[in-house]
């Protein structure tokens, strides 16, 4: 690449990166709720923490996008789970259900769409839930989404150190998945390649019915809140294979 093509591909990125805060700015005047802490909230959900979206009642406009999906396309069950890589109960139900959710995909039984959002960069300040997600987009175009997926939460910091929004710590991360550490995925995560992916993957989640993180749905029915069937990993397994044996 000349260097004129590459002064003129940095140029742009500064311009799409220049409005979309200028969006973000009008964004939050138009607010009439400004959040000056955490809302984190205690969800009876399994004894875990929930932690809550503010936006002051109103809906968030931007196109939602396409989640990043893992497991076969044509799996009976698709579990689609909105999360924030610096949400704690994200974290915490992680680490419940990462083995589950791996045997479950790896069999051809579930099909795993993942929905990253950035609400605790919203609700605490910084920019950690911003880069880590790019971070993960950028794994995806390795082909490398789910182990990085894994590693970002088994490394991840406690909820007020911002410590993914360094993005040296980011690319770090990736030497721990293998081929993983390569020239492209460390430019995706230092130029943000895919921050508006991100944005518009959070403003969905805004302006959706969902409140809080992890939002987890099997088929379309929110079963990680109901208190009524605590959603456990046996439990995932037996709801899962009941699908299947529908199926079938």
């Amino acid at each position: 690449m000349s260097e004129r093509n590459r002064e003129g591909k940095r140029s742009a990125r500064e311009r799409l990166r220049e409005e979309r805060d200028r969006e973000k700015a009008a964004e939050r005047r138009k607010r009439v709720a400004k959040v000056a802490a955490a809302a984190v909230a205690a969800l009876a959900v399994a004894g875990v923490v929930g932690v809550f979206a503010a936006n002051g009642g109103e809906t968030t406009e931007g196109p939602a996008v396409d989640p990043i999906s893992v497991g076969d396309k044509d799996a009976p069950a698709t579990l689609a789970v909105y999360e924030d890589f610096r949400c704690p109960a994200c974290g915490q139900f992680e680490t419940t259900f990462r083995d589950t959710i791996h045997e479950l995909t790896d069999a051809g039984k579930l099909r795993v769409d993942y929905h990253l959002v950035t609400i605790i960069d919203g609700n605490m300040g910084g920019n950690g839930s911003q880069n880590a997600a790019n971070a993960a987009v950028c794994a995806d175009d390795e082909g490398e989404f789910p182990d990085y997926h894994d590693v970002l939460y088994e490394n991840q910091p406690a909820e007020r150190d911002d410590a993914f929004a360094d993005k040296s710590r980011l690319i770090d991360l990736a030497g721990e998945v293998e081929g993983l550490d390569t020239e492209s995925f460390r430019a995706c995560v230092q130029e943000g390649d895919h921050d508006e992916w991100v944005d518009n993957s959070n403003a969905g989640f805004l302006d959706s019915d969902f409140n809080a993180t992890p939002t987890v749905l099997l088929n379309g029915d929110d079963v990680y809140g109901d208190t009524a069937d605590p959603l456990t990993p046996d439990r995932l397994r037996e709801r899962v294979n009941e699908i299947v044996s529908e199926e079938g």
